[in-house]
């Protein structure tokens, strides 16, 4: 039944795969996760939109039996972890991540093996393997203030997202030995091309995600994650705003915000002029329909990776709770 790593099922043209999800959803007493990267379809027949830590965080709260995460694998893996109970799908196995990718967990324990006596913080977007080998997860909106809880002299090693873990270093002031991996996605945005746009819209404003590089965030006017994104667009008095993260989260800002504009940034190479997740694109509503039609694929995390993998997620929750995050 599993084809290319999703199941692969006809469906006739004629059946409303909206309306079939929305009653196999009630049927079997699933939620949909659905991350701000997927598309607009898939984001407005979910339960929750979100990023994918609190997302995890709210379908565990839940009384679902089964989560549906259109997302990447280890959003999935996350969700697992936090909740062993139930039963995690994702409507395609190989939507994977360029990020978590770059750091495999072979090769980080080696890295780690160099610096014994220093603290790890790993970047949510990491696999659980990876996340099992940490102190302290932080998610792009949490970081800089999970570092500066650390006391000023500790020895911190920060992966896998160099641009990420660079502008967390610049923003601190803190040392860190910084694993070389990157997002595609953030890594492709061309600042030759944004600026283009600028002054095609003088009066634009830039907004930018932190797994950008350098010279995108200098021209940036705001940085945050993408829930700060969007939040700020939402609250900020511009009209007009050049967006320097997958287009995604784009239906969310018109969707709060329809009566401005709200511009892609360029990548180097595209003929569209946007920069999309491949992988993110590769769930669909026909995925996501004969994932809730068959309960596969299903998502498993070794039980002992996934207590280790916990604790470094409780670890960031417990300091976010105390610093009031």
């Amino acid at each position: 039944m599993l084809k290319d790593g999703y199941v692969n099922a006809p469906v006739g043209s004629d059946v409303d795969l909206v309306a079939e999800i929305d009653r196999l959803k009630k049927e079997k007493n699933a939620v949909i996760l659905a991350h701000y990267y997927q598309t607009g379809d898939i984001q407005d027949i979910a339960d929750f939109v979100g990023d994918s830590l609190a997302l995890s965080q709210q379908a565990a709260k839940t009384e679902a039996d089964i989560i549906v995460f259109a997302g990447v694998h280890f959003m999935a893996e996350t969700a697992k972890i936090l909740s062993p109970s139930k039963k995690v799908l994702i409507p395609d196995l190989k939507a994977g991540c360029s990020l978590a990718d770059s750091c495999k967990a072979e090769d980080f324990a080696e890295f780690l093996k160099l610096y014994p006596d220093h603290t790890v913080i790993s970047y949510v977007n990491t696999t659980a393997d990876v996340k099992a080998l940490t102190d302290i997860v932080c998610t792009s909106s949490n970081a800089v203030q999970i570092v500066e809880s650390l006391p000023a002299d500790a020895k911190i090693v920060f992966g896998p997202d160099r641009n990420l873990g660079n502008y967390i270093k610049n923003t601190t002031g803190r040392e860190m030995v910084i694993w070389d991996g990157a997002c595609h996605v953030h890594e492709e945005f061309s600042l030759e091309r944004i600026l283009e746009l600028k002054k095609e819209h003088p009066n634009s404003k830039i907004l930018a995600h932190p797994e950008c590089k350098k010279p995108i965030l200098l021209v940036a006017d705001h940085i945050g994650s993408t829930a700060d994104l969007l939040k700020y667009s939402t609250k900020d008095q511009a009209s007009e705003y050049i967006v320097a993260t997958e287009t995604g989260i784009i239906h969310q800002m018109r969707k709060a915000s329809p009566n401005k504009t709200f511009i892609p940034a360029p990548p180097l190479d595209s003929t569209c002029g946007c920069n999309d997740c491949s992988y993110m694109k590769l769930i669909t509503l026909k995925k996501l329909y004969n994932t809730l039609l068959y309960e596969q694929p299903e998502v498993f995390v070794d039980e002992q990776v996934s207590i280790k993998a916990e604790r470094s997620i409780r670890a960031m929750l417990d300091i976010s709770a105390k610093l009031g995050l």
